[in-house]
């Protein structure tokens, strides 16, 4: 394994036994004497090579199987890879000698004269026989459709042809044929012979493929069709496949030690035990964990993370048997096999499954968590980490792989896209580093396969290696998510009938399909439904009260977090628990806005926490009544399991990175903020009733003006939460009041909130988007109603502000982003008219009590305002223009900036 095997190779390596080795010599002493550049002193004939690599390749196929007996996964590997190129060979000569040429086949012989004339010349008796022994046959792989491989294999015959037809050109037999015979020899070889030798490997290939289990995987022959309509648990196909091929070996010392490891966490929850309440029965890993769906194809290109590069591609269902044809070939010990998928997808629990069912005997699974290995350390360095990390021993790698005696090893990279985010360092050659240590690895005799895996979105910042596969694992389809259910609701039948519960069925589940489709999203439905059927008591309600999205997510998080103020132990008074509630959702909108302001969906630990000092002050949340953390970053994400964490340890320092494991939860989390600070300007007027009202809009200014909020699908979450969370009667006098902040805003020159600073934005950029903001916000509150009656007219400058934006918004409108006319009742932008029900936070809709106390539930900084806020950098092209005077140029910059 490591290099692909041509003819002569495999003809070595199959000819250790005395009796092999003499039909090889007699086969092919000539033709390997002519192809090393010495010349026979007696006639050399094509036809008698041909008869002796025909028997040779029929021997094979008599032989193999007890050859392969007690051979352990390297050996047998190559052996197989060596009868592959054998019978690739076999097949051409076979037909060959039944080839209809205008001539006997045995005529293809050269005299020692003709030897000496015709050698080192292209037409030459080296070029054909090097051709044929020296350069390496193609080979079926796993992520290779067997009709495309075939193609290939009839390339490489062709251009097997091409020698011979040179060579034949010039040989005596050659002088006798008038244009007619020679055409037909030219149409022979170059067509019917390449034909005739593709069909009779695919017999010779097949007749292997009964014989040899690999052959068969290889080249997807093995029968899956009853497979494919049944659901799969655990990957338990790779251990009983594998097993049917399995030496039977017995691992020893650090093998046996990690073997053990790895299987020990198969009956283990496939969460932590705290993420469940009491009673209730969280799956164990081989009851949790389905077969999923999948693609794969080789990336000859670096887009992985296009949607486009996968689209031709077709979904399979046959995991277990791809893994086992990927971990038998020789392919395995090149390149690495890259895993994608979403957050959620279940990557790391592949890893974790895998390593628990890969055969100890056979092989020796090494499972990498990069962010926990250290970061700057090289691939040899981070297994060594590993191997300590799982089984407490110190363990040099050479001596480990060397001991594996035969066994090959597995080693599972995973979350390389933790390395990427945690470091903020460039690793787009980490893939290459890993193709390099495989090759030095082959090189020293110790060959071994690498799995990576990495989220989709980030695949793209990486190089990958010639010979590298990905495969991307996709969302469960409707029957997965029935049986992944049915699972579940059997695991908890006593806890279910216990509180009078009714088990949760798939076609609930089903109304929330990009949520139900990725496994641990799936798992946090059915977390939610077990307290009270909340899901379904959801789904079974009337038109007005239905659980749409915006509700559906509201309510998810808000009883995530009510379970960990729940955790901590002291009886709340109800007023408490929802203001505790408030607070833990509140902390995790300010980080969902950290990342939309970044443009990015995620965020480093030092990102927010700076955020967090600068909104809420450094020490918010010290209190918090939580265990002590060591950063608010800690405080406001550590707990949940919907927010995913990445790590990676660089000169002994950890370095986290957050995101939500689906990126509609944070924007849901910034559409209800910003819907609930904007509502919270109408309660909070100033005391001064003489003068002009000024109103204080600092918070949402902050927040709302480093991103639009037309981006991605935070609108129709903005749009949503009006509907729910403020009151009909409020609409019109908060629709009015942004209107008159947007206004005064063309004179802001400073806010409390300076030090909070996601991004590096231009003054006029600021205000441009923020004033875009507050006009979308506008005409979510206003619904249907026409342009004209949902801003109200004003004079002067603050009128052409309100305008400029007004139109720029109303284009986003046409386009449907907010939406009115025909069919906006279907778009997923408009929701349902307010009807009275609680908010998604389980508070009532805020309404006009005019009681003056702050909207945000968490202490706020209290920063004086500044007087300036920072200038322009020089050369910096200022995109938005709102003061009196600015050109039409500026104008139409800011229509496309906030765009």
């Amino acid at each position: 394994m490591g290099h692909t095997l041509s003819y002569r190779d495999s003809v070595v390596l199959l000819g250790g036994d005395p009796p092999v080795v003499a039909t090889r010599d007699r086969a092919l002493g000539a033709a390997l004497s002519v192809a090393t550049g010495g010349v026979s002193a007696s006639v050399l004939s094509i036809f008698d090579s041909q008869g002796g690599i025909v028997r040779f390749g029929r021997d094979l196929m008599l032989g193999l199987r007890e050859r392969l007996r007690g051979a352990r996964r390297v050996e047998r590997t190559q052996l197989l890879e060596a009868a592959h190129a054998v019978i690739v060979v076999a097949a051409y000569f076979e037909v060959l000698a039944d080839a209809p040429l205008p001539f006997p086949v045995r005529d293809l012989r050269i005299t020692q004269q003709e030897q000496l004339r015709l050698a080192g010349g292209p037409a030459s008796a080296e070029a054909f026989l090097e051709a044929m022994l020296t350069v390496a046959p193609p080979r079926p792989a796993a992520h290779l459709p067997y009709e495309r491989f075939l193609g290939v294999l009839r390339q490489w015959y062709e251009q097997l042809s091409s020698r011979l037809a040179a060579f034949v050109r010039g040989l005596a037999v050659w002088d006798g044929l008038d244009d007619a015979a020679r055409a037909e020899t030219e149409r022979v070889l170059s067509d019917q012979l390449c034909g005739a030798a593709t069909g009779r490997f695919q017999e010779l290939y097949s007749q292997l493929a009964r014989e040899v289990p690999e052959f068969g995987f290889w080249s997807g022959q093995v029968e899956h069709q009853a497979t494919r309509a049944e659901i799969r648990w655990a990957l338990a196909g790779v251990e009983s496949l594998l097993a049917s091929m399995s030496s039977a070996g017995t691992p020893v010392d650090v093998a046996s030690a990690l073997s053990g490891a790895y299987r020990a966490a198969l009956p283990r929850p496939i969460l932590a035990d705290g993420d469940a309440p009491a009673g209730m029965r969280l799956p164990t890993l081989d009851e949790g964990y389905l077969d999923p769906d999948f693609r794969v194809r080789q990336v000859v290109e670096d887009r992985p993370s296009d949607e486009a590069w996968w689209s031709s591609v077709p979904v399979r269902s046959d995991l277990p048997e791809y893994l086992v044809a990927a971990l038998t070939s020789a392919e395995a010990a090149v390149a690495p096999l890259v895993v994608l998928g979403h957050p959620g997808a279940g990557k790391s629990v592949l890893t974790k499954v895998l390593a628990a069912r890969l055969p100890p005997g056979d092989f020796l699974p090494v499972r990498v968590v990069l962010r926990e290995a250290p970061a700057e350390a090289d691939v040899q360095d981070q297994i060594e980490y590993a191997i300590r990390a799982a089984t407490g021993e110190r363990a040099e790698w050479p001596k480990v792989a060397r001991a594996a005696g035969g066994a090959l090893p597995v080693v599972l990279l995973d979350g390389f896209d933790e390395l990427l985010q945690a470091t903020g360092v460039s690793q787009s050659d980490y893939l290459l580093k890993v193709a390099q240590f495989q090759r030095r690895e082959a090189d020293q005799g110790r060959p071994v396969a690498v799995l990576v895996t990495s989220r989709t979105a980030v695949a793209d910042r990486a190089a990958y290696p010639e010979g590298t596969v990905a495969l991307r694992l996709e969302p469960f389809r409707a029957e997965q998510i029935g049986s992944w259910l049915d699972q579940w609701n059997r695991l908890n039948e006593g806890y279910l009938a216990d509180r009078g519960l009714a088990p949760l069925p798939a076609s609930v589940a089903a109304q929330h399909a990009t949520l139900a489709s990725q496994p641990l999203l799936l798992m946090m439905l059915a977390l939610y439904d077990a307290d009270a059927n909340a899901l379904q008591r959801g789904a079974s309600a009337g038109d007005e009260q239905a659980l749409d999205e915006t509700t559906l997510y509201g309510k998810l998080l808000t009883s995530f977090a009510a379970r960990e103020v729940g955790k901590s132990g002291a009886a709340l008074p109800g007023d408490e628990a929802a203001r505790r509630v408030e607070q833990e959702l509140q902390r995790l909108s300010l980080v969902a806005f950290g990342m939309i302001n970044r443009r990015r969906q995620w965020a480093t630990e030092a990102e927010l926490e700076s955020d967090l000092a600068a909104l809420l002050g450094p020490n918010a949340g010290a209190s918090s009544g939580f265990k002590a953390p060591l950063t608010q970053a800690d405080v406001t994400l550590g707990r949940f399991f919907f927010v995913q964490r990445a790590q990676a340890v660089r000169d002994g320092a950890r370095l986290q990175t957050y995101e939500f494991l689906h990126a509609t939860f944070g924007e849901y989390l910034a559409g209800r903020l910003a819907v609930q600070l904007a509502a919270g300007l109408l309660t909070r007027r100033p005391a001064l009733t003489v003068g002009p009202a000024v109103t204080d809009d600092d918070l949402l200014y902050a927040l709302l003006s480093f991103a639009p909020l037309s981006s991605r699908q935070l609108l129709r979450f903005v749009v949503g939460a009006c509907g729910r969370q403020v009151a009909t009667a409020d609409r019109r006098p908060l629709a009015e009041l942004l209107v008159n902040v947007l206004a005064d805003s063309a004179a802001r020159t400073g806010h409390r909130y300076t030090a909070y600073q996601p991004a590096a934005l231009p003054v006029s950029s600021r205000h441009g988007i923020y004033g875009a903001n507050i006009v979308l916000l506008v005409l979510a509150l206003a619904g249907g109603r026409r342009r004209e009656r949902a801003i109200p007219r004003i004079r002067g400058s603050g009128g052409r502000v309100v305008s400029r934006h007004a139109a720029l918004a109303f284009s986003a409108q046409r386009g449907g982003v907010v939406g009115s006319g025909p069919g906006a009742e279907h778009s997923p932008y408009v929701e349902r008219p307010f009807a009275g029900s609680p908010d998604p936070a389980g508070q009532r809709s805020t309404r006009t009590t005019r009681a003056s106390r702050p909207v945000l539930a968490l202490p706020v900084s209290a920063q004086p305002r500044s007087t300036g806020e920072r200038a322009v950098e020089p050369g910096v092209l200022e995109p938005i223009g709102l003061q009196d005077g600015h050109s039409r140029r500026n104008q139409r910059l800011c229509c496309t900036a906030c765009s």
